[in-house]
């Protein structure tokens, strides 16, 4: 509800305005009275209202001088409404020259005040849609320049734009936020979208001031939607803390919140946010290595090298044999290789301290897809590693875990040789434009054309020169923006038509891609 102050040296004029109106009805609040424009000025500086009601004559200080006093100064914000006889019109006249919103003559009539009221009640609707709109684009525009720094790939102008428009400091990570109990599970993609987006609210609430600093769907894997959080050492300092003790108390206040287990991955500290691509690149390694983790809440990259740094062995013959297996393709091999790594690993009680065997695995990996294909992106193919089937593969910490991700990986190097590019691109850009509307992904278009996911997601970034996810969501803007012009539909009813169910998303994706609303958009194009 909006909240009024009355300021009037007469009390029963105060005591009227109490039971004038609904007030609550009206969507508005008695928060304060004062008697003259001192007192009011004592009470803005401690309270904030939305609404002052003033009379012009008063002592101390009148209803004109208290208007001045508090639009020179930026005391208040809040919609200014004078109360005054008819021997004060010409004052209520310069009070409007000064800002004041509307006059109300004595004695006040309940009609022409709900007037003013319900005119209130419209103008600050508009208002706050109107910084909602202008937050959003601000928002979307420091997320597209911060996550060019996140990848890696990113000038001099995305540097500035995130140093101009965020506050920072030295000592800098990328930290994933996860829900394993939810993302881990076959649940259905309602669920878990209802509380991944309950995370990223109750990431932002926490965060307060600082929520610019969360970043989602970083990943170029089109079927996660990631949540991640720059920290920066000013965070915990300002609170009294380390970086760990912070981090700890942002793990328990996000599971309060949300009522679910969450799960922090914090990447290497970097000096600042311009290397920030190595933490975040370290942050998705400790990911893909959950498997071999004791299960914390909080896991960080300077813990898990300082394990790593009293025993590391590598598993060459176990490692080397089951890569032999992958690269023929041989299944049952396969499932008898991942076994014996996996006698290796609990042989040489080697636990925490697996990095060096899992980077072995992923370069070797790598490397046979560089040699079958040259033009294959090798930190696309990490990514996807680290991102997917990592993440499917052997999060749940069982050798047929490991074993499903390791045949997948088999089948995409299969998929290589075959170059099977040309007629599968074709297909698949025709069912975009075709289906563009339905709830399109590369797990269900490599079902259906009996391709490797993996696979799919590099010919088609070889093809298109974007990833899946950022191809599908042109398309959908860009079909969006054609019905904007050419029809009246609402933009609710066209985001849903273009398939997206939830409209906000839908504005947020549309000011990404073409620059403004949908509804600025439709006028500019009309006009």
């Amino acid at each position: 509800m909006l909240k009024v102050l009355f300021v009037d040296d007469e009390p029963y004029i105060l005591q009227g305005f109490k039971v004038l109106v609904d007030w609550e009805k009206e969507n508005f609040e008695i928060v304060g009275m004062a008697s003259n424009g001192v007192e009011a000025l004592e009470f803005l500086k401690k309270n904030e209202v939305d609404l002052i009601v003033a009379d012009i004559k008063m002592p101390l200080m009148n209803g004109l001088e208290l208007l001045k006093t508090v639009k020179e100064n930026n005391i208040s914000d809040a919609y200014f409404v004078i109360l005054s006889g008819f021997n004060d019109f010409e004052y209520a006249k310069e009070a409007i020259h000064y800002g004041c919103l509307d006059y109300l003559l004595k004695p006040v009539k309940k009609v022409e005040l709900v007037q003013i009221l319900r005119k209130i009640n419209e103008m600050s609707a508009a208002s706050k849609k109107k910084d909602m709109h202008y937050h959003d684009t601000e928002t979307a525009y420091l997320q597209r320049h911060l996550i060019s720094l996140i990848v890696g790939r990113y000038d001099n102008v995305n540097l500035n734009y995130v140093l101009d428009n965020m506050n920072l400091s030295e000592g800098v990570r990328y930290v994933i936020l996860e829900l394993p109990d939810i993302d881990g599970n076959e649940t259905d993609e309602g669920s878990v979208m209802k509380y991944r987006r309950k995370l990223n609210q109750a990431a932002s609430q926490i965060l307060g001031d600082d929520e610019n600093h969360l970043i989602y769907d970083v990943s170029l894997n089109s079927d996660i939607y990631d949540t991640g959080f720059i920290y920066c050492d000013y965070m915990a300092l300002n609170r009294g803390m380390d970086d760990i003790g912070f981090l700890n108390d942002f793990q328990k206040k996000l599971e309060e919140a949300v009522g679910e287990k969450v799960k922090i991955i914090s990447g290497k500290k970097v000096p600042d946010i311009s290397a920030i691509s190595k933490s975040y690149s370290s942050a998705f390694i400790l990911k893909s290595q959950e498997v071999f983790h004791e299960s914390r809440p909080i896991i960080t990259y300077e813990r898990e090298m300082s394990l790593n740094s009293n025993k590391t062995r590598l598993c060459k013959n176990s490692l080397d044999n089951l890569i032999e297996a992958i690269e023929i393709n041989d299944q049952a091999r396969i499932h008898k290789c991942v076994d014996e790594f996996y006698e290796d690993i609990a042989e040489g009680g080697l636990g925490d301290s697996v990095s060096l065997n899992i980077n072995y695995l992923i370069f070797r990996l790598i490397h046979i897809a560089v040699e079958l294909d040259s033009e294959v992106n090798q930190e696309e193919i990490l990514h996807r590693i680290s991102e997917n089937s990592f993440e499917e593969g052997i999060k749940r910490g069982s050798s047929r875990h490991m074993c499903k991700f390791v045949c997948e990986y088999a089948d995409y190097l299969a998929q290589l040789r075959k170059n099977v590019s040309g007629g599968i691109m074709k297909e698949i850009e025709d069912e975009i434009k075709e289906h563009y509307s339905e709830n399109l992904s590369l797990k269900k278009l490599s079902e259906k054309y009996y391709i490797n996911s993996s696979y799919l997601g590099t010919l088609f970034n070889k093809k298109f020169g974007v990833s899946f996810k950022d191809y599908l969501t042109d398309y959908r803007i860009k079909e969006a923006a054609k019905l904007l012009i050419n029809t009246d539909e609402k933009v609710v009813d066209i985001a849903a038509s273009v398939g997206y169910k939830n409209s906000d998303y839908f504005i947020r994706r549309f000011i990404e891609i073409m620059g403004m609303t949908p509804s600025k958009y439709r006028r500019k194009n009309k006009e």
